[in-house]
């Protein structure tokens, strides 16, 4: 037992509480039952079988107003596990549901059986034909194949608002369709090909010459039963008409039967089928997309009207004029935007009544979209807006950053109208289709029943394919506001249907919710057709039972999850797992939206259940322990919620009071404490250089144990040697800015002192970072200073990220007050050198200041080093030798200051070809939790690595050290700032500096 082993029982909740009705049950404590576990974990290996109650329960719940506990979750990594799980689940009469990104929004990817994770292993995008159709993976992100796309000037056909985080093999299941993609940019009509496993464990390769006649052989029951099918449908001209009808708009309600009319052979039914089957008819193991042209030249408009129905008014003319997207938003929409960072404040005080067009044409080039500038402006001069006429006339603009403003505002409808819902209420999200030339009257009947029924709804939606979205919000607790919301459904889908002919899904699937209201929509004959499809393909039932076929009426009402209010800074959340791809433990342990999901249940949980104890007990590491705590979750979140500081939070409670003595006494202290360091890092490079590193990582690993892993790191021999004691000399006279060598870099040196451990060709000669700073600085007119009693001093993160509260306090102050005499109260810039102490003294140390020391911080220009060398310096320089090329790793703490371009620009000056990778992530190194949970940083950075690994570069850039250890440790390159590339490449020839001085 450590001697300082974190209690449990500091994270249990503090508040009084009832039992929940939907609380995970007693019985399920002990998690995955035998002989279930023992079984698949003899079938599969142990690492691939989740069963403690912990896992069940953050794989329970999705983007989905439903939570269904599954009794184990499997983590397949190839076809023969897929097809091991499948033949396992025959043999036995169980049930099997694959789940990818989680991001479905109608229960599709929940399971009360196993439930089988095919996000983790299955990514990955192959270009071929010069970027005219790509093999896509199915847990690779939509956004991420499109990234590798862009390269190419291609895209995806499908481009739903959540990009960001739903998987290729989740939108194919979905059929989803997004803002652009309408009827003929969907995956049923641009997937090239399929490689899907049935139910029966049978591989279809659909671009397979002879996936015909393998089938035939392998299944031939099956092959007969789509045939007869086939010509059953075709038969009855009425049926055939219909199925045609229901097609010419969005829809995703039930399974595609114009498969059985577009496919002429049993593959080529089944690759129709499985487009927007949801999992029910096999797992699709690859994609094949043809994809289109990436039109760059883009013109768009936000435009406000009087009302939701003006606003539907106008969208055909747009739609004639030949714009790519026209976005529908309601007044409560754009009122629940400004929650949005970037979205202006004054939108809280638009009429309710107001609504808004967001417009967007695409050309590949000048004349194109000029034309259709000209087609839009012509539109514009027949509408009534409410804005100024002036501003009218220049409603349209092309401007990147305004275009990428008015997008943020409309993807993020559902986090950020969910984000403000009542705290306890569950949100209910569901989209459909009328004819384009409906909407307006489909607008106004929708708006009539939400407030009948008494919900403050908010709309939004894809209008130029007559497809709107809606929220709802209700308590899930109480009967009588599930009831009320049972009687809008009935209601709902009664208009939908009998008034307009409409698709009660246009491109969320069917999913739990509009199962029980497939018949209503389809008829008897159709659904009967679904119910004979499922039973030809999947005999046995394994696959997803319930989720689109459903003869349950009140199906819709089952599995409805409360939402128990938890910490402030994450009860918006909505669990739509925005968050997750951007999260360094998201393949280790949990996610930020998992957190959540955890905590929620111990809120359900009777005070001292088995299961709160058995949560409690797993929570500290795969919550608390392993949270990076970089709030790159805050920046992937639409209403920037930071689970990162509810784990900073939770870190706090842990401690004990004689902890935060230690830690505020360190801060004291802390000229003695970083002096204690770098004679530390010394002594350890010097027995490393010696061979023993081993004799170091035995010792440290052995520390851990006895104190606490999460409190004493352990040694790894990447680390660098300690930095020079002096610092560069300088001059305060006529310094342009002062410059702050952040503790990080005062400790540990860079990779030019790490003799035997790899070092760059050449790097012998390099210099420090704090000389290249000073000498590219002074090389370019612009001289900084470096204050004589920065020692002792520090941006206080230290102590932010593990939660030592007076210590950060008593840092935090320290360095404002510092740093505003440095600069002259504000005159000069202060310059920074370490990305994540720029965040933390210009703004994770505010809410620690004092009221004056607040105000000091107010008069204070804190800029990056990167900013600085970028916008400042790179325009007097001369860069004389370029690097062939550059790998570039952009840092969590450079996406939250916005200076990711910077880098790339700095990188650019230096080297011939540079290249971000596009798994580029938070290394999870996080100041010394590399070293403290060094498993973290393997996983966050494998991705990454495996891309950076697959060529040589001539060096590898950053700009934080121990971003650049960890970026090191993962690949076996030596990784350095990007500025001391910069003082290489700007070094006039014959020139060498190694300590600020010019070589004649």
């Amino acid at each position: 037992m450590p001697l300082l082993e974190p209690d449990p029982e500091a994270l249990r909740p503090r508040t009084a509480r009832e039992p929940a009705v939907d609380r995970v049950t007693d019985r399920s404590a002990g998690g995955t039952p035998e002989p279930l576990r023992s079984e698949l974990i003899a079938l599969l290996g142990a690492e691939k079988v989740l069963w403690k109650v912990s896992d069940l329960v953050r794989y329970a719940s999705d983007a989905s107003p439903y939570r269904f506990l599954p009794r184990v979750v499997l983590v397949p990594e190839d076809l023969d596990d897929v097809s091991a799980i499948l033949s396992y689940a025959h043999g036995k009469g169980r049930e099997v549901v694959f789940r990818a990104a989680g991001t479905s929004l109608n229960g599709q990817a929940q399971g009360e059986d196993i439930l089988v994770d095919v996000r983790r292993h299955w990514t990955g995008v192959e270009v071929l034909d010069d970027g005219a159709r790509a093999r896509i993976r199915p847990g690779t992100t939509v956004l991420r194949a499109n990234t590798t796309l862009a390269r190419y000037g291609r895209l995806l056909g499908p481009d739903p608002a959540s990009a960001i985080a739903c998987t290729v093999g989740g939108v194919v299941a979905n059929n989803a369709s997004g803002m652009t993609a309408g009827t003929t940019r969907n995956s049923y009509r641009t997937l090239a090909s399929l490689t899907f496993v049935l139910p029966s464990g049978t591989v279809v390769d659909t671009a397979d010459p002879a996936a015909d006649e393998e089938l035939a052989r392998a299944e031939p029951d099956l092959c007969a039963g789509l045939l007869a099918l086939k010509a059953e449908i075709e038969a009855d001209g009425e049926l055939t008409a219909r199925i045609r009808t229901k097609y010419a708009i969005k829809n995703t309600n039930g399974y595609r039967l114009d498969a059985f009319l577009d496919g002429a052979t049993p593959v080529q039914i089944l690759r129709g089928l499985m487009v927007g089957s949801e999992g029910t008819f096999g797992f699709i193991a690859e994609t094949v997309f043809d994809t289109l042209p990436l039109d760059r030249r883009v013109t768009s408009a936000l435009l406000f009207f009087p009302s939701l129905t003006a606003a539907a008014a106008a969208v055909p003319r747009f739609n004639g004029a030949g714009a790519i997207a026209v976005e529908l938003m309601d007044g409560n929409t754009l009122r629940a935007s400004v929650s949005v960072k970037g979205v202006p404040a004054d939108w809280a005080a638009l009429p309710r009544e107001t609504a808004a067009l967001l417009v967007e044409f695409r050309a590949p080039d000048e004349a194109a979209q000029e034309a259709y500038e000209r087609a839009a402006a012509e539109v514009l001069r027949g509408l009534d807006l409410v804005v100024p006429a002036a501003s009218v006339t220049n409603a349209f603009t092309r401007d990147a950053g305004t275009v990428a403003g008015y997008w943020k505002a409309r993807k993020a409808f559902v986090t950020a109208v969910g984000g403000s819902r009542p705290s306890g209420t569950t949100l209910i999200t569901e989209d459909f289709a009328v004819p384009p030339d409906r909407l307006a009257d489909a607008c106004e009947a929708l708006l009539e029943l939400q407030s009948r029924h008494g919900f403050d709804a908010a709309v939004a939606g894809h209008a130029a394919h007559g497809n709107l979205h809606f929220l709802l919000a209700f308590d899930a607790a109480r009967p009588e506001d599930v009831e009320r919301y049972d009687a809008f459904m009935q209601e709902f889908c009664a208009l939908v249907v009998d008034r307009f002919d409409g698709s009660l899904k246009a491109e969320h699937a069917t999913g739990r919710n509009i199962a029980p209201f497939l018949e209503k929509e389809w008829g008897a004959r159709a659904t009967e057709l679904m119910w004979r499809t499922k039973q030809i393909i999947d005999p046995g039932g394994v696959l997803a039972p319930r989720i689109v076929l459903d003869r349950d009426p009140r199906a819709h009402l089952r599995g409805l999850k409360t939402i128990p209010k938890v910490e402030a800074v994450a009860d918006p959340c909505i669990e739509c797992g925005f968050c997750e791809p951007t999260c360094p433990s998201e393949d280790l342990t949990t996610t930020p939206r998992q957190r959540i999901v955890l905590r929620r249940e111990m809120m359900r949980q009777a005070d001292g259940s088995p299961v709160e104890t058995g949560l409690l007990d797993a929570y500290g590491y795969d919550a608390v322990d392993t949270c990076a705590g970089d709030s790159t979750c805050k920046l992937a979140c639409p209403v920037g919620i930071d689970t990162g500081a509810m784990m900073k939070g939770f870190r706090h409670r842990r401690h004990t009071p004689r902890e935060e003595r230690i830690a505020a006494l360190t801060a004291k202290n802390f000229r003695v404490v970083e002096a204690s360091a770098r004679l530390a890092v010394g002594a350890g490079d010097a027995i490393g250089e010696r061979g023993g590193d081993r004799l170091l990582e035995t010792v440290t690993r052995l520390a851990r144990r006895a104190v606490r892993p999460d409190l004493v790191p352990e040694w790894l021999p990447q680390l660098p040697g300690a930095a020079a004691r002096k610092l560069p000399g300088t001059a305060r006279a006529g310094a342009s800015a002062v410059y702050y060598p952040a503790c990080v870099n005062r400790i540990f040196a860079g990779p030019e002192a790490a003799p035997g451990r790899g070092p760059r060709t050449g790097a012998e000669s390099a210099p420090s970072l704090a000389e290249a700073v000073v000498a590219v600085s002074a090389r370019a007119g612009k001289p900084v200073w470096i204050p004589g009693d920065v020692a002792g001093t520090c941006c206080a993160t230290i102590w932010h990220s593990k939660g030592y509260e007076e210590g950060n306090r008593i840092m935090a102050n320290r360095i404002v007050e510092a740093a505003w005499g440095w600069t002259g109260g504000g005159v000069l810039p202060l310059v920074v050198d370490a990305s994540s102490c720029t965040l933390g003294i210009a703004e994770e140390v505010v809410p620690y200041l004092t009221d004056d020391n607040r105000e000091l911080h107010r008069e204070l220009t804190v800029v990056d080093s990167l900013v600085w060398a970028a916008d400042e310096l790179l325009p007097e320089l001369t860069v004389f030798e370029r690097a062939g090329s550059a790998v570039v790793h952009p840092t969590c703490s450079m996406e939250h200051l916005g200076d990711v371009g910077q880098l790339r620009a700095l990188a650019e000056a230096c080297a011939d070809e540079v290249t971000v990778p596009d798994g580029a992530g938070c290394c999870a190194f996080a100041g010394d939790r590399g070293m403290l949970h060094k498993e973290l940083t393997d996983s966050a950075t494998a991705d990454e690595a495996a891309e950076v690994n697959s060529r040589t570069y001539d060096t590898y850039l950053s700009a934080n050290r121990m971003c650049e250890i960890g970026m090191e440790r993962a690949t076996g390159h030596p990784y350095r700032s990007a500025l001391i590339e910069l003082e290489r490449a700007s070094r006039p020839p014959g020139g060498r500096t190694v300590d600020g001085s010019e070589k004649a």
